[in-house]
C-alpha cells in the first residue's frame, strides 16, 4: 500500500488530532504547515518528517507536493487556504481531501471535476464532521425515497466549535443563511426560518443556517431544494433576526480581525474527556412532489473523533483504491454506509 501522504495544517487543534491517530494506527504522514517551530516538535514526537511551506506561491506548493499521493488539508480557513491548495494537488497528481463545511469551497471543488477527471485526481473536499454524517444521510433518504424534490438536514451536538471553525463562523456573521432552491444556491436572512425538529432526543426548536450540504447534498442526491438546520432556543432566533441589520458591521475587515483575535485568545478545543461525552444526533427529511416524506436519524461520535476517523478512513481508503478522478462528496465517494462504519456510529433509523 502507498502511503506516501500529507497533513497540511498538522499543528491545529484538529490536525494534530489526525496526526496522532494516524500513527496510532500505524500510518506514517508527512507533517506540513506554516509554522515551523510547532512542526518540528511535533514530527520529532510522532518521528514523522515535516515540510514547512506557505500556500501563496504555487511554484513552491507543487515542489512540497510532488512526490505525494494524496493531502489531507486541515489548515483553514478554508476559504482562504482550499483553492492554493487544490491547484498545487492537481499539479502534482496528488488526490485532495480536507475537513471543510464551507458551500463555497465545494463549489469551487465542483467547478475542478474536469479538471481533476483529466489529472486523475480526486478532489473530495468535507471528509470529516463536515459533512461525512449529514452528506451519507442525504445519500440514505435518497435511496428510500427516490423521487425526493425537497430535503432538510441537521444536527444536534454539545461540543463547542474549535479555533478554526469558530473563526469560519465569524466570516459568515456578514452574509446571512443560505439554502438551494430549484438547483440554485440563494441567500436569505439568518433567523428567517426556524421550526420544531426531533433530532433524535426529542422535539427542538431550531433554526435554519448555511451549512455546506446545502452544496454536497445536492451534487449526492441531485434533490433540488435542500436546506440545513441546528437546534436553537427561540431567543437566539429572534438574536439572529435582529444580527441581520448589522451584517455590513460585521464584514468590516477590522472587525473580522478583532474578532479572529479575540478567538485565538479565548477559544480552545476541547479536551479528551469532553468530546467522549457528547455524541452527536443527526437527522434528515425528504418529501417528494406528492408530499410522502421519510425521516433518517443516525447517532454518531461526537464531532471532532468523527472528523478524525472519518478523515482516516476516506485517506486509507484511497490510498488502497484507484478511482476515477473527478470532484466527489463523502458519501459520492464511499457510500452512505461510511457514517455506519465509523467508530461511535450507530445505525441509520428509517421512518
Amino acid at each position: 500500500m502507498t502511503q506516501h501522504w500529507m497533513i497540511y495544517g498538522a499543528n491545529g487543534y484538529t490536525g494534530e488530532l489526525i496526526a496522532r491517530q494516524a500513527v496510532a494506527q500505524g500510518l506514517r504522514p508527512v507533517l506540513a504547515g506554516r509554522s515551523a517551530d510547532k512542526l518540528k516538535a511535533l514530527a520529532a514526537e510522532l518521528g514523522l518528517e515535516h515540510r514547512v511551506f506557505a500556500l501563496d506561491q504555487p511554484q513552491v506548493v507543487h515542489d512540497a507536493l510532488f512526490d505525494m499521493d494524496l493531502v489531507l488539508h486541515c489548515a483553514g480557513p478554508f476559504s482562504a487556504t482550499s483553492a492554493p491548495m487544490i491547484e498545487g494537488c492537481l499539479s502534482a497528481g496528488a488526490h485532495y481531501l480536507d475537513i471543510t463545511g464551507e458551500a463555497a469551497v465545494f463549489e469551487h471543488a465542483h467547478r475542478q471535476t474536469a479538471r481533476a477527471r483529466e489529472a486523475g485526481v480526486v478532489v473530495c473536499p468535507g471528509v470529516g464532521f463536515d459533512v461525512i454524517p449529514t452528506d451519507c444521510v442525504a445519500a440514505k433518504l435518497k435511496q428510500v425515497l427516490p423521487d425526493a424534490q425537497y430535503l432538510s438536514l441537521g444536527f444536534q451536538s454539545a461540543t463547542g466549535p474549535s479555533p478554526g471553525t469558530s473563526k469560519t463562523l465569524v466570516e459568515g456573521l456578514s452574509k446571512g443563511s443560505m439554502e438551494r432552491r430549484d438547483g440554485r444556491l440563494v441567500s436569505v436572512p439568518l433567523g428567517s426560518k426556524h421550526r420544531d425538529i426531533d433530532f433524535g432526543r426529542g422535539p427542538r426548536s431550531a433554526m435554519a443556517i448555511p451549512w455546506g450540504d446545502v452544496s454536497t447534498a445536492y451534487y449526492t442526491t441531485g434533490i433540488p431544494n435542500i436546506d440545513t438546520w441546528i437546534p436553537l432556543p427561540k431567543s437566539a432566533v429572534y438574536g439572529a433576526r435582529v444580527m441581520n441589520l448589522g451584517k455590513a458591521v460585521f464584514g468590516l475587515g477590522f472587525v473580522q480581525n478583532f474578532l479572529k483575535r479575540q478567538i485565538d485568545r479565548r477559544v480552545k478545543g476541547p479536551d479528551l474527556a469532553t468530546r467522549d461525552s457528547q455524541p452527536t444526533h443527526v437527522w434528515g427529511e425528504a418529501r417528494n412532489a406528492a408530499g410522502e416524506t421519510r425521516t433518517v436519524r443516525i447517532r454518531t461520535n461526537n464531532v471532532y473523533s468523527l472528523t478524525v476517523d472519518g478523515a482516516l478512513a476516506v485517506a486509507t481508503w484511497l490510498l488502497n483504491n484507484h478511482p476515477q478522478g473527478g470532484s466527489y462528496t463523502p458519501a459520492m465517494l464511499m457510500g452512505p454506509e461510511l457514517v455506519e462504519s465509523l467508530p461511535g456510529s450507530g445505525r441509520f433509523e428509517v421512518s
